[in-house]
């Protein structure tokens, strides 16, 4: 049966003629787009579910001087079973999202098998143990934080990964309510700055937009160096450099299985590297008997000063993790591992498996680098008890994973 695609609406306007072809879908591969072969070559298609046919339209660009070939979407042939209606009217022209089409029980399927096949390169992980994908109290209506691009007299929206065309955006689906309403007092406004970023407290109500516009333009405040927001009964200050989870529910879903899987019981000592602001390190906090928090970003770590107010067994070092963990003075029972997408450096992870503390939960949004670095981890005498993947970012990609490792018997 043949169904519409809209992953090119509103491009119609822009397009006298589209080259097209025809093509069956295999594979998913980079960015959540799926492979197909054309003109002897593979590319990357948006908008599509392996094993489907569909017409796309073909994108030609360079990309550092050389030639790149990609496709979207605009006709499906013969449709996957796990296919449904796109409902946000932005999708594909602004290709913020990947997996809207996608029924959101098998997304979270889809992700188990991405962190099982990122394990599948290493002779150490294969067949390890993956559990099913926790899913997000919201599978819309969830992100706290949005950056847009500022185009055509202060309108806001994105930039189309493949195409490069602006979108204006007046409702991001993924956007919380709070998110979506400082939009529409921004939209059409913004024309001072090129880039604008909107931070909103899901539970708080508060709200951070940077970089400051003119009161008289915008008729709000703006520029504010930090917002607040409440999670597991805790108000966290968080400033316009500092990394916060953009899913503010399901971060309390993350802390909690991190907690169960350390079996914490208030006496032991816990090292929480690429600390943040704070979040594990005050979380843990009561069922810990000291934590050590580490972190490298200044105004992180000024966050966290205030967050840890009151909470008397929490520490913070400032510092690049690879730089001051040698220098802990300390030997851990349990220690948090939750680095950037890049994954930790070697020193952090020889230091752990020196400490070979009886629990470690390792924290990552990238399973391509959980997977190395956990290879490493079991080459150096450790065992990988668990992963739980979780999803953080509905009608994406993107997965998060917690991994247990422990002591080789």
């Amino acid at each position: 049966m043949t169904q519409p695609a809209n992953a090119l609406a509103g491009d119609r306007s822009q397009d006298s003629e589209w080259e097209t072809a025809r093509l069956t879908l295999g594979r998913f591969g980079t960015l959540g787009d799926t492979v197909a072969e054309f003109e002897g070559q593979e590319i990357s298609v948006f908008g599509g579910i392996p094993g489907e046919q569909v017409v796309c339209r073909i994108v030609r660009y360079r990309r550092r001087r050389k030639a790149v070939v990609s496709a979207i979407v605009t006709e499906v042939i013969e449709p996957s079973p796990q296919r449904v209606a796109a409902p946000c009217p932005y999708f594909g022209p602004c290709s913020g999202c990947q997996w809207q089409h996608i029924d959101y029980a098998h997304q979270l399927e889809l992700k188990r098998e991405a962190v099982r096949d990122a394990l599948g390169e290493y002779g150490s992980l294969k067949g390890t143990e993956v559990a099913e994908t926790v899913r997000s109290e919201e599978v819309f209506g969830y992100r706290n934080h949005a950056r847009f691009t500022v185009r055509r007299q202060g309108s806001l929206g994105f930039v189309n990964r493949i195409t490069r065309r602006f979108v204006k955006i007046d409702e991001c689906m993924l956007m919380a309510r709070g998110v979506n309403e400082l939009l529409a007092r921004l939209q059409g406004r913004s024309g001072a700055t090129s880039q604008l970023s909107i931070r909103y407290g899901i539970n708080s109500g508060d709200w951070l937009i940077q970089p400051t516009l003119s009161v008289n333009d915008v008729g709000m405040e703006t520029g504010q160096p930090h917002y607040s927001e409440d999670l597991m009964g805790r108000s966290f200050r968080i400033g316009s450099p500092s990394f916060f989870q953009v899913n503010t529910a399901q971060a309390g879903q993350l802390v909690g299985l991190v907690k169960e899987r350390l079996k914490l019981d208030g006496s032991q000592t816990v090292v929480d590297a690429y600390a943040g602001v704070g979040t594990f390190a005050v979380l843990l906090a009561d069922h810990a008997g000291r934590v050590v928090a580490v972190e490298e970003s200044e105004a992180a770590v000024g966050d966290a000063r205030v967050n840890i107010a009151g909470v008397d067994n929490v520490e913070l070092v400032l510092g690049k993790v690879e730089d001051v963990i040698d220098e802990l003075d300390i030997a851990p029972d349990a220690v948090v591992l939750d680095p950037p997408r890049a994954g930790c450096q070697p020193q952090v992870l020889e230091a752990v498996a020196r400490w070979s503390p009886p629990r470690t939960c390792y924290v990552s949004c990238d399973p391509s680098s959980l997977a190395r670095d956990l290879d490493i981890l079991v080459g150096l005498g450790l065992a990988v008890e668990s992963i739980v993947p979780v999803d953080m970012f509905p009608q994406t990609y993107h997965v998060e994973c917690v991994a247990v490792l422990r002591p080789a018997a």
